[in-house]
């Protein structure tokens, strides 16, 4: 992050909020800006995601801000007043961290902790925390290193020299936990022995796919915390780790199904989330493989979240810059629960309840084709349902594949 010279998770913090509790949250200030082509309701859309990302790291929200701009300060990302504005609160509650929901230049990032005395955050910084504390496998944890590492690279004046003196904290796991030598050739070394073991990793993955032999695949993809994992689990039987926190899996799962003595393989991959850090698409590559490589995609929307549409939109570009985009999807609108408990009063008619939901469910089909479901993976509500189109799009595609020989397996 920022810093005399630089700053990963920001490095020169004159005060500290005190207290006894080992698991105490870092006190946190929340900053965006309304733009002339980001209207007041998207940045509110940015922070309030900023915000779920922040307390996923472990931080407690303690205000938020928010500035009207025409574009970002070159220096300070808002205007001098406005970081006036916020140094002070700063001050005067003790706060740990300031996190920009924009990436900030590394100019940026320096300005903003020497003239706040706090630790300062942007938003690819605090995606890149919550990677590293969820890897578990040698491919994770090596994707979020390289990932940190090429963010770091421009970054690198004073950064290190400030590491002896940290604790640790939010956007300081991973490397940034290690006294790493302030050398950008060291660096670059190491950027370049974790692309080398990225490769190999690269390669074992292809032969592992190659080894699963004539299996249909069908990949679970979608925006973060949609319910994938809780999918998974409900369509393999399986224990895939699942919980309601943003990317709480990284790593690709993959189980062999059996729906009537047909068989295919089902993946859960990492989800989406707009304004992905772009070290992250490429370190991840190999993993999004499964998805690039499906024969068929299971789309999961949280069709509960009041901006599941934008989210549809952040997925389906996402697959297209992966070159899925054109694979046979099924959107599977999974929370339907949830929102009936948002949408609907308690006192409102059974009749009209159903009507409203047969509205929604047509209208999806007709814009998708016929390729939607809706479904509640928690209350197991039209899971039968999906098994069935599931079974049904699985065959089809063992007959378009083998059209001679649909019984390979």
């Amino acid at each position: 992050m920022s810093g005399k010279g630089a700053n990963f998770g920001g490095m020169t913090k004159k005060k500290t909020h005190k207290t006894d509790s080992l698991a105490a949250k870092e006190r946190a200030v929340l900053v965006g800006l309304i733009l002339p082509d980001q209207p007041e309701e998207r940045a509110d859309e940015y922070l309030a995601e900023l915000a779920f990302l922040a307390e996923t790291a472990g931080a407690k929200i303690m205000k938020v801000y928010k500035q009207n701009l025409p574009h970002p300060n070159s220096r300070t990302f808002v205007g001098k007043g406005k970081m006036e504005e916020i140094k002070a609160y700063v001050q005067e509650h003790e706060i740990d961290l300031v996190i920009f929901d924009d990436v900030l230049s590394p100019k940026q990032s320096f300005t903003l902790e020497e003239e706040m005395e706090v630790k300062i955050m942007d938003r690819n910084l605090l995606i890149l925390d919550i990677f590293a504390s969820r890897a578990q496998t040698a491919q994770a944890k090596n994707q979020v290193e390289l990932a940190q590492m090429q963010y770091m690279l421009p970054r690198l004046r004073g950064m290190w020299t400030h590491l002896e003196r940290q604790k640790g904290g939010i956007g300081m796991r991973g490397p940034g936990e290690q006294e790493i030598e302030t050398d950008r050739r060291v660096v670059n070394k190491k950027i370049t022995l974790l692309k080398r073991k990225l490769e190999l990793i690269d390669q074992q993955n292809t032969t592992r796919r190659k080894n699963r032999g004539d299996l249909i695949r069908v990949g679970l993809v979608g925006y973060t915390n949609v319910g994938k994992s809780t999918l998974m689990n409900l369509l393999s039987k399986s224990d895939v780790f699942a919980e309601d926190k943003l990317f709480a899996t990284l790593d690709t799962t993959v189980r062999k199904i059996v729906f009537e003595n047909t068989p295919f393989l089902l993946s859960d991959t990492v989800g989406f989330i707009r304004k992905l850090p772009i070290g992250l698409v490429e370190s991840f590559k190999s993993t999004l493989d499964e998805a690039r490589e499906s024969d068929i995609l299971l789309h999961i929307v949280d069709v509960s979240h009041e901006n599941y549409e934008d989210q549809i939109e952040v997925v389906k570009k996402t697959l297209q810059e992966l070159g899925a985009g054109d694979k046979p999807t099924l959107m599977v609108f999974n929370k339907i629960d949830l929102f009936e408990k948002k949408h609907f009063d308690e006192y409102l008619e059974d009749e009209v309840k159903v009507e409203l939901m047969n509205e929604l469910e047509n209208r999806w089909e007709s814009d998708t084709g016929g390729n939607a479901i809706f479904v509640s993976a928690i209350e197991k509500r039209n899971i039968n349902e999906l098994r069935a189109d599931l079974l049904k799009r699985v065959r089809e595609q063992y007959q378009i594949r083998y059209p001679y020989q649909t019984q390979r397996w």
